[in-house]
C-alpha cells in the first residue's frame, strides 16, 4: 500500500470508532483498538484516569454513556505513516453528550493519537483527547 493509502485506511478506521460509539455497537467498537491500547481523557469538566487496555476502557465508556445519546466528529486529520506498522494522528474534535440529568455537553478540541498495523489492519494504540473549550446547556429537543 502507498502511504496514501495507508492514510486513508487510517481516516476510515478513525470513521468507524465515532460512528461505533455514537451507535453503541461496542462489539465493533472494541475492535478499533489493539488489546493494550492507553488512553487518556479531559472530559472538559475533569480528567478520567489513564486506562490500559481495550477491555475495561470499552466497558467504562459502555457504562457511562450506553442510555446517553452523543454525537462525535473529527475533522482535520493530520496523518503521519512513521514505519511501514506505525503512524501517529491529531484529529480536531466536536462531540455532544447527554448528561444525566438530560442537559448538554459541548466541547472542542483535539485527540492526539497512535496506531499500529498488525494481521487485521490498522488500529488504535493510544488516545489522548484534550478538550480547550467545553459548553454546558439545556436539554435536547428529541424529534
Amino acid at each position: 500500500m502507498s502511504h496514501l493509502e495507508e492514510i486513508e485506511a487510517i481516516r476510515q478506521l478513525k470513521a468507524r470508532y465515532f460512528r461505533f460509539m455514537d451507535t453503541k455497537d461496542w462489539e465493533s467498537w472494541r475492535g478499533v483498538f489493539t488489546d493494550d491500547v492507553v488512553v487518556a481523557v479531559d472530559t472538559g469538566v475533569g480528567k478520567i484516569p489513564p486506562m490500559t487496555g481495550a477491555d475495561g476502557f470499552v466497558r467504562f465508556v459502555r457504562e457511562r454513556n450506553h442510555q446517553r445519546i452523543t454525537v462525535h466528529h473529527g475533522h482535520t486529520s493530520e496523518i503521519e505513516i512513521t514505519s511501514p506498522t506505525t503512524a501517529t494522528g491529531i484529529w480536531g474534535m466536536e462531540d455532544i453528550v447527554e448528561q444525566d440529568d438530560g442537559t448538554l455537553k459541548r466541547a472542542y478540541g483535539f485527540y492526539h493519537e497512535t496506531y499500529r498495523r498488525d494481521g487485521n489492519g490498522w488500529r488504535i494504540a493510544s488516545i489522548e483527547l484534550r478538550r480547550v473549550h467545553t459548553e454546558l446547556g439545556g436539554p435536547w429537543r428529541r424529534t
